[in-house]
């Protein structure tokens, strides 16, 4: 089977060691985190982790199902990137003196679509918001400018789908819940 990338969106309550009880799941099955990113979703009180990983879909659909198992973990999700939009953020630091020396500098961040955060004497901080490859070559092209500091931030996304899956999840779970109470 071959290795494809995916990104499992988990949405769980906002608990300390969460995070490393999921970790756990992928270290014992050997499996690499590319990325991971966390933040609150849309619902209010529900935190969404993403994780970029490498891997064959049916490794990765147990690995779902054993993350949905851990106690704060409301559920879990696996999708493909023709499944989801995504970008992640990168933060590039070079030195100010290269950008007013340097004509081409300017060229290079205007054809990446890259933006100046901050400007001081001794640095200037460039944003470039993208896929990874694209903020890859940036950073490839902008070495010859002795970078300072480099970061990459970790995937976020959402689904192409018209509606978010864990919404209809919890529509579900209130729809059963009247169910049991009518």
């Amino acid at each position: 089977m071959e290795k494809k990338m995916f990104t499992i969106a988990v949405f769980t309550e906002n608990q300390v060691g969460l995070l490393n009880r999921i970790s756990i799941i992928f270290t014992r099955r050997g499996i690499n985190l590319e990325s991971v990113s966390s933040s609150p979703s849309s619902v209010s009180g529900v935190h969404k982790m993403n994780f970029l990983v490498a891997g064959e879909r049916e490794v990765l659909e147990k690995v779902v199902k054993q993350i949905e198992k851990c106690v704060d973990v409301l559920r879990a999700f696996l999708y493909t990137d023709d499944e989801i939009v995504y970008q992640e953020v990168a933060l590039y630091k070079v030195p100010t003196v290269r950008l007013l020396d340097e004509p081409n500098l300017e060229h290079i961040i205007r054809v990446h679509n890259a933006r100046i955060l901050e400007i001081t004497r001794d640095y200037t901080v460039i944003e470039k918001t993208g896929h990874e490859t694209e903020t890859q070559a940036l950073y490839e092209l902008l070495t010859q400018y002795d970078i300072q500091q480099f970061i990459r931030s970790g995937r976020i996304c959402v689904t192409k789908s018209p509606t978010e899956h864990f919404s209809r999840f919890l529509r579900e779970q209130e729809a059963r819940r009247n169910k049991i109470e009518g």
